[in-house]
């Protein structure tokens, strides 16, 4: 291990196989359980490595809980889940002071947020007030109660999952809680031959609620995480790169279709996610391929449609897509 001029120490390539290795057997874990769904589980990776969060969109029944828990088990990390509800407290999601009557105190009583992998399930059927009480969580890695802030487990990742058709008795998140999340991954229904497998397991028995028995197994820890992410650290990033990076993302703010652009913090995003994906693929340095590729889950939640281009059936995607085959590609 060789020290870098930051004062960080850098990882020798063989450790970097070896970190890079792991975090590729844990899709192979997670495989196991969840079957179509390899972008997603490499989108999880990618936000685990670059300190970030994820909004997972789908269709109930897509195995948006089943991943996050074969994700946690392939890593051996711990995780919770919250069913978040129109009547939850914000202070159900991060602890609160209980009164103890033995010793005629107050002692604070952890609540889910306290956990590696935070699963906030259906996070827009509870009202602003508890949604907002993630903001200091997700960004500050930290919750404040009584004005004493309570550091939280490190990795920490907020998976938070939404019904993309369902809109009776939910709240939608605000740009606020929205901008937190470093990617916005959406889980679609699978192919036939992928929907076959998953009967042809259910058939020979597979238990959704027994990992173990699927054969998912711990393949990497919390060290092999922060050995991988102290390697994307020290992904190249050219200049060039940087200004293609700010371009894509200046010109969300002047699409005729867009009332809302991507802010820096998108633009960050998008860096360090490109510099996460690089790294996963075996390289020391970042490509106008690796920002195309994290473009759309990165930005996508980041911008708002025009009223008028919304009533016309136009997709954000379709949007950003146009974007990025106009800026011009950095050689």
């Amino acid at each position: 291990m060789n020290e870098h001029p930051s004062g960080q120490r850098v990882l020798d390539p063989l450790e970097q196989d070896t970190a890079r290795q792991a975090l590729l057997d844990v899709r192979r874990e997670v495989a196991k359980a969840v079957v179509g769904q390899d972008a997603t589980v490499t989108g999880m990776l990618i936000a685990l490595l670059s300190h970030g969060h994820v909004l997972l969109e789908g269709v109930p029944g897509v195995a948006k809980t089943l991943l996050v828990r074969a994700l946690s088990a392939a890593l051996d990390l711990d995780t919770k889940r919250v069913q978040f509800t129109p009547d939850l407290m914000p202070g159900d999601v991060t602890g609160s002071l209980v009164y103890d009557s033995h010793t005629s105190e107050f002692t604070f009583r952890e609540g889910p947020v306290f956990t590696n992998l935070m699963l906030a399930d259906e996070i827009n059927r509870t009202p602003p007030k508890t949604q907002a009480s993630l903001l200091e969580a997700m960004e500050e890695r930290q919750v404040s109660v009584d004005g004493q802030p309570r550091p939280l487990p490190s990795p920490f990742l907020v998976a938070a999952t939404q019904n993309p058709v369902e809109y009776e008795g939910t709240y939608p998140l605000p740009e606020a809680q929205l901008d937190r999340f470093l990617l916005k991954l959406t889980m679609p229904l699978p192919e036939r031959a992928d929907e076959m497998e998953v009967i042809r397991r259910h058939a020979a028995g597979f238990d959704p609620r027994d990992l173990a028995a699927a054969g998912v197994r711990k393949v990497a820890d919390a060290q092999d995480l922060e050995r991988a992410r102290r390697a994307v650290a020290h992904v190249d990033v050219a200049t060039e790169i940087v200004g293609y990076i700010v371009d894509v993302v200046r010109a969300t703010r002047s699409a005729p279709s867009f009332l809302l652009g991507v802010s820096p913090r998108g633009a960050t995003a998008l860096l360090n996610t490109s510099r996460a994906w690089a790294w996963l693929s075996g390289r020391t340095f970042v490509t106008p391929d690796d920002v195309k590729a994290l473009a759309l889950p990165c930005l996508r939640h980041r911008v708002a449609l025009q009223p008028e281009a919304q009533m016309d059936g136009v997709r954000v995607d379709d949007v950003l897509g146009s974007i990025l085959a106009s800026v011009p590609v950095p050689r």
